[in-house]
């Protein structure tokens, strides 16, 4: 086919041979075994799972049949037929109690009707005689959890006002999650306390299923005598359902590893006492210690873990032992053999920490720096991994020039390493590597430093104050700033353009920007040719063609520029229902990241921009890998884990996956958005420590390892500043240090002024630019030619680079 042709003719044709990828077998098969691969078994005691072929079953709670099969807003995707619990269950040979199956899906045909979402829904009382006569069909019960939360508002009932939302979700679901979780959806509500409660009071056999997006309270699990089994079985796309049953009767073997610590209470997370101190900012006072680098190193906060990072049961046993430990020149190569020495096949984990010397800076007790997954192991064999990673890995930044002012350093000392496994069994290994003086590892300058931060804390558990500079307005602006409801949801002009003669469909004397692909003329050349106005319209975003829904990148027809359409992910190719396209929904993120597996990343990417381009769209907005910092942020579903290194490597396979199609990712959001109330003017405080080690890592590691083909800047400020007018953030540390080559786009309606973005290093503004406002400011001498066309050249060698 001919270059841009998709983007320019919209073909309806398959992307290979005669039959469509989109939704296609393959792919739902793919989807199945990647919902397989990062379910999580949590407990199994006294041998109930896997359960007996042909068992009979008896389905309680709301959860088990209100299937949630990922997140709301972006995250979102229209697709095929779903497979919930139960139909997952008859499709593996499960005799299901028919009356209680029908009991709840009267309740919630009804609960649908009124217009409450999967996930969102009341749990209903069942009395003790449905119980009894369930008890009476079967001995095996299997009690249902399910959660829902979505991009524009968190996991509480929190609520802000104060600026212009035509978004009515945004609003309402707080409002919404108010009733239905009156002590905040981490918890078990009253009426699922008390439905548990008479399940175990007549079933001597008790399995739970999570179909969760993010961390929940789970010590009535893990305490509880009389609950035998329990399955995280996360949020699972198009056969979810399916996938947890053929793990809960051992077709498959579950072989997901925990992305994040999961403790007893809301509050024992380090983030949840500031959370919503102010809609305005956000202080992350619990500087690097985030997850489990916080409940391993912090006194006294282990004993709140109720499960930990990297745990998981499988129905077989594993042994680990360390080959060989070898480093050279700063890099270090570590085998390890793992041996089934169990009764059936399976896959395995083997994740390597390092404990550093505390040293002047302080560390975690624990940090993961590499891991890898055994290929599916028959009893008896064995495999023997490669875990490779450098000093930079591990080396901590020093912001306050205790070692070297700004600079990534590794402090005398000795540094063990730990084999897991969880980071609580992992176990000391004999190798370790000392170093007789302080190292620096890479030497840079100091950006994005903290302006408000008032404390951080130190890995004794107590906290130091942080020195701050000058406070920035947020909304400064030479040209008076445009009220919300003039930004938030306004779609890109359809501009107009002059007749033209079919024989000569370009601007007069103007060469197509084919002519650029074909090395007729330089890029330089072609970029010359615009006036100032065809290069702000550049910078904005472009009417819809086709099914796209998310706007598009080029659009200058009379220079030969096509349009590439963006499509919304990552749980799919998000596209308006109304065109009749269904796509693969895939499982969410966080079950990804459960899968400890980059290759089965990477698959699930490629399959997701292969549907991207059948469908004639260019670029997907996915993978999301903002960190897990709380269990409240709405949209950690969206997102891989808790820690940077996990979240990098399954967002650098995703990516690589994508882009194998020739078409781009747009990697989210850069950076520190963990939190969704007020997300367009929260602003991130945040120590430059912990943005380095912890919020950036994440987005290095993609950049470094995929070159992604865009970035996508997020709605909040960091240390005062909107990340999409933040010049350090996008020139001097993505490009500068990084060597990023791509483009950087805005997130969709975002409140940053359009001209700061140019200066920043914001190549383009969607869904809407403002060519207006950029010659305002260049009447006003803030913005030049030279500013505009280093943008336009990003979006136009995008452009180039597709097909």
């Amino acid at each position: 086919m001919k270059k841009w042709a998709r983007a320019m003719y919209q073909p309806n044709l398959p992307l290979k041979g005669e039959r469509r990828v989109t939704a296609s077998k393959a792919h739902i098969d793919l989807s199945l075994a990647a919902a397989c691969e990062g379910m999580v078994l949590l407990k199994n005691e006294n041998n109930i799972l896997p359960l007996k072929k042909g068992s009979k079953l008896a389905l309680f709670g709301k959860g088990a049949y209100d299937y949630v099969k990922g997140g709301g807003g972006s995250g979102d995707v229209f697709t095929k037929p779903l497979t919930d619990l139960p139909t997952g269950l008859k499709e593996t040979g499960a005799k299901l109690y028919e009356p209680l199956m029908d009991f709840y899906k009267a309740d919630l045909d009804k609960q649908y009707k009124e217009g409450s979402a999967p996930g969102m829904t009341v749990e209903p009382g069942i009395s003790d005689k449905q119980v009894a006569d369930a008890r009476s069909f079967t001995d095996t019960a299997i009690i249902g959890i399910s959660r829902f939360s979505g991009e524009g508002w968190d996991r509480s009932d929190y609520e802000f006002k104060d600026d212009f939302n035509p978004w009515e979700s945004e609003v309402t679901m707080p409002k919404l999650s108010a009733k239905i979780f009156p002590k905040g959806d981490f918890y078990l509500t009253a009426k699922e306390e008390a439905t548990v409660r008479k399940v175990l009071k007549y079933f001597d056999k008790v399995v739970v299923v999570l179909n969760v997006g993010g961390m929940v309270a789970l010590d009535w699990i893990k305490d509880n005598k009389k609950i035998d089994g329990a399955l995280l079985s996360w949020q699972g796309g198009i056969r979810g359902g399916l996938a947890a049953a053929r793990l809960l009767f051992g077709l498959d073997n579950p072989s997901g590893r925990l992305p994040d610590t999961f403790a007893d209470t809301l509050e024992a997370y380090p983030s949840t006492e500031h959370f919503h101190d102010s809609p305005l900012y956000v202080e992350y006072n619990d500087d690097i210690y985030v997850g489990y680098r916080y409940f391993e190193t912090i006194p006294g906060a282990k004993e709140h873990v109720v499960y930990p990072f990297g745990y998981g049961l499988s129905y077989t046993k594993f042994k680990k032992s360390v080959e060989s430990f070898s480093t050279r020149g700063g890099k270090f190569t570590v085998k390890i053999k793992v041996k089934n020495t169990g009764k059936v096949s399976g896959k395995d984990v083997a994740i390597l920490y390092v404990k550093a010397p505390q040293g002047k800076l302080g560390k975690a007790v624990r940090s993961m720096v590499a891991f890898n997954k055994t290929k599916l192991l028959s009893p008896g064999w064995e495999e023997v991994l490669t875990l490779s990673f450098d000093r930079y890995t591990f080396a901590s930044f020093d912001d306050k020039g205790d070692v070297c002012k700004s600079a990534y350093v590794l402090e005398k000392g000795e540094y063990e390493f730990y084999l897991g496994g969880s980071v609580e069994e992992a176990v000391k290994i004999e190798d370790s590597v000392k170093y007789e003086r302080d190292l620096v590892i890479d030497r840079l300058e100091s950006h994005l430093s903290p302006v408000s931060l008032t404390k951080r804390l130190k890995a004794d558990g107590s906290y130091e104050k942080v020195k701050t500079g000058k406070a920035r307005d947020l909304n400064e602006s030479i040209i008076k700033k445009l009220h919300a409801d003039k930004i938030e949801a306004l779609i890109p002009e359809v501009r107009g353009r002059a007749a033209y003669m079919m024989i000569h469909p370009w601007k007069n004397d103007a060469h197509p920007l084919m002519d650029v692909a074909d090395g007729k003329i330089t890029l330089d050349e072609f970029i010359a040719q615009l006036d100032d106005a065809d290069l702000m319209n550049l910078l904005g975003g472009q009417p819809n063609t086709g099914v796209g829904n998310t706007w598009g990148f080029g659009g200058l027809s009379e220079y030969g520029v096509p349009t590439l359409m963006t499509a919304d992910g990552p749980a799919g190719v998000r596209l308006n229902p109304d065109t009749g396209v269904l796509t693969t929904a895939w499982p969410c993120a966080t079950l990804l990241a459960s899968t400890f597996n980059t290759k089965i990343a990477r698959k699930v990417g490629a399959a997701g921009g292969a549907e991207l381009k059948e469908n004639n769209l260019y670029i997907w907005l996915a993978p999301g890998v903002n960190i897990h910092r709380s269990p409240l942020c709405g949209r950690n579903f969206e997102y891989y884990s808790e820690d940077p290194l996990l979240a990098g490597k399954i967002g650098s396979a995703f990516v690589n996956g994508i882009q194998s199609n020739n078409v781009g990712a747009s990697v989210k959001h850069f950076a520190a958005n963990n939190k969704e109330t007020n997300r367009k003017h929260c602003d991130s405080r945040v120590s430059e420590r912990a943005l380095r080690e912890i919020y950036l890592k994440v987005f290095e590691i993609i950049v470094k390892e995929a070159s992604p083909y865009t970035i996508m800047s997020s709605y909040n400020a960091i240390n005062g500043v909107r990340t999409a007018e933040n010049k350090e953030l996008l020139t001097d540390v993505l490009r500068g240090e990084w060597g990023f080559k791509g483009l950087v786009t805005t997130d969709w309606w975002g409140r940053s002024e359009h001209y700061k973005e140019v200066l920043a290093g914001n190549d383009i503004k969607m869904a809407n630019g403002f060519p207006d406002r950029l010659k305002l400011a260049m009447d006003k001498g803030a913005l030049t030619r030279k500013d505009l066309e280093t943008c336009a050249r990003r979006i136009l060698e995008l452009i180039l680079k597709v097909d």
